[in-house]
C-alpha cells in the first residue's frame, strides 16, 4: 500500500476525536425524551431492574447499551444518549477503515469518513437513544473486520473473520434489519473466491479450499461460511441472557424460540397510516424527512429534523452512477463493491415485510453513500477535476452548518422559524 501504517492511524485518531467532540457537544439538550426515545429509554429502565419483557418487537442489545449509559452517567438525557455518540464515532471510523482497506490511500479514507461525519443522518442518530445507531455501528465495523481478514496471514485471517462474524451478530441483536448483511458477506466471500479462481484458471474445488489463496488465506470456504453463520447466531443469542433473570416471565430455552416468533409478529403487524410515513423508493431523494422534535422545551422552541445532507445524499447518487459506469468500462471490482453495498442496503427494503416505512430506515444506505462518493473522487479526481473533491467537501460542510440549528435543538427565536429550512412542500 502506498501509505505507511502510522499515517492512517494518526488520521483515524484525529477523526475519532473530532467526531466524538461533535456528537457530544450539547448532547443533553433537549432534557426530555424525543421521538422513539419514548419507547427505548423506558425499556432500558425495565432492563436495569430485570422486571420483565417490554418493547418485544426488537432484540435486547441496543436497549442494554442504553441501560449501560444510564448506569454509568445517570438516568438523564446525557446518560440516555452518551453511548449512541460512541456508536456514531465507531461508524465514522468503520467507513474510514473500509476505504483504507479497499483503496490503500489515507486521503480517500479521510474523505469518506468526513462525508459520513457531515452526513446529517449520522449526526442525529449519534445523539438520540434509538436502536439504529448501535445497529449501524456493529454492521459497519463488522464489514471492516471481514475486509481486514481478507488480506491477512492465515492465522490472523481466521481471528479477524470471527471478529467480523461476532460484530454482525451483534448488529442483528440490535435490530433485525442487520441480518441481510450476514448473507451479503457470505455471498461476497464466495464470489471473490470464484472470481479469483477463474482469473487464475483454477477449478471451483481449488476456490473452496484454503491452499494458495490470495484473499482470506488459510480459510476453507465451507468452514468460513459455517463460522460466519454459527458465530453470528451465537453472538445474537448471548445478548438475551439478561432475559433469563426477569422477575416476571423469565425467558427459557423454549421461550427464546417463541420470543423470536413474537418479535416477527410485532414487526410485521399492520400499522395505521402515519403523518411522516414514506415509501422506500422515495428515500434516496429525501422527499419526506421526519421531525424527531419540534416544540417548546428547555425554555425555547427547538427542533431536531431527521434529514440528510443534500450534497451527500443527492451527490452520492451521482457517485453511484459514476462508479457503476467506471466498473462497466474498466471492470474494477472495488467500484462495483461500493455500489452494491449501497444498493443492497436500500433495495432490501423492497422485501422486508413492513406495512409502512419512514425516512430513518434509510440510515444505513445513507452511511454507505460515503463509499461511492470517496471512490468516485479517488477514480475521477485528477487533472482538471483534481480540486472538485475539496469543493464538494466545502459544500457539504456549508450545508451541515446551514442545517445545524434544526438538527441540534438550538433555541429558535420564533415557532415559525422552521420554514427557513423547508425547501419543498413535502418537507415537514
Amino acid at each position: 500500500m502506498p501509505d505507511t501504517a502510522p499515517r492512517p492511524i494518526r488520521a483515524a485518531v484525529l477523526l475519532g476525536l473530532a467526531a466524538q467532540a461533535l456528537f457530544t457537544l450539547r448532547l443533553a439538550t433537549p432534557h426530555k425524551l424525543m421521538f422513539d426515545e419514548v419507547h427505548y429509554v423506558p425499556a432500558a429502565r425495565v432492563l436495569l431492574k430485570l422486571s420483565g419483557p417490554v418493547n418485544i418487537e426488537h432484540p435486547l442489545l441496543a436497549k442494554e447499551l442504553i441501560a449501560l449509559g444510564i448506569t454509568i452517567f445517570g438516568d438523564n438525557s446525557f446518560g440516555w444518549r452518551i453511548l449512541s455518540t460512541f456508536a456514531g464515532t465507531a461508524t465514522v471510523l468503520g467507513i474510514f477503515a473500509i476505504l483504507w482497506m479497499l483503496f490503500g490511500r489515507t486521503r480517500t479514507a479521510v474523505m469518506g469518513a468526513l462525508f459520513v461525519l457531515l452526513n446529517i443522518t449520522v449526526f442525529i442518530q449519534a445523539r438520540i437513544a434509538m436502536l439504529d445507531g448501535f445497529m449501524a455501528a456493529f454492521v459497519v465495523t463488522g464489514i471492516a473486520a471481514l475486509l481486514w481478514a481478507m488480506r491477512s496471514t492465515p492465522g490472523k485471517a481466521w481471528q479477524r473473520w470471527l471478529l467480523g462474524s461476532v460484530l454482525l451478530g451483534l448488529g442483528v441483536a440490535c435490530k433485525w434489519v442487520a441480518a441481510p448483511y450476514i448473507a451479503y458477506a457470505g455471498i461476497a466471500f464466495l464470489a471473490i473466491r470464484l472470481r479469483d479462481a477463474r482469473a487464475r484458471n483454477r477449478s471451483v474445488y481449488a476456490a473452496l479450499n484454503p491452499g494458495d489463496q490470495i484473499f482470506w488465506p488459510g480459510m476453507p470456504a465451507i468452514h468460513a461460511l459455517l463460522a460466519l453463520g454459527v458465530v453470528s447466531i451465537a453472538a445474537y443469542c448471548l445478548t438475551f441472557l439478561p432475559a433469563f433473570f426477569y422477575a416476571v416471565q423469565p425467558m427459557t430455552v423454549h421461550g427464546f424460540v417463541r420470543f423470536q416468533r413474537e418479535m416477527y409478529a410485532a414487526q410485521t403487524e399492520i400499522l395505521p397510516p402515519h403523518t411522516y410515513q414514506s415509501g422506500w423508493r422515495t428515500w434516496p431523494l429525501m422527499i419526506r424527512p421526519i421531525w424527531y422534535l419540534y416544540e417548546p422545551v428547555d425554555g425555547a422552541v427547538r427542533g431536531v429534523l431527521m434529514i440528510g445532507n443534500p450534497a451527500i445524499l443527492w451527490g452520492g447518487l451521482i457517485a453511484v452512477a459514476a462508479c457503476l459506469l467506471a466498473w462497466v468500462r474498466e471492470g474494477s471490482m472495488k467500484l462495483l463493491a461500493v455500489v452494491l453495498l449501497w444498493a443492497g442496503s436500500w433495495a432490501m427494503w423492497a422485501l422486508i415485510p413492513k406495512s409502512i416505512g419512514f425516512f430513518y430506515y434509510y440510515y444505513l444506505p445513507s452511511i454507505f453513500l460515503a463509499l461511492p462518493l470517496a471512490a468516485a473522487f479517488d477514480r475521477f479526481g485528477t487533472g482538471k477535476y483534481r480540486h472538485w473533491e475539496e469543493g464538494f467537501l466545502i459544500l457539504a460542510f456549508g450545508l451541515f452548518v446551514y442545517f445545524y440549528p434544526i438538527i441540534s435543538a438550538v433555541a429558535l427565536n420564533d415557532p415559525q422559524d422552521f420554514r427557513y429550512w423547508m425547501w419543498f412542500p413535502t418537507w415537514p
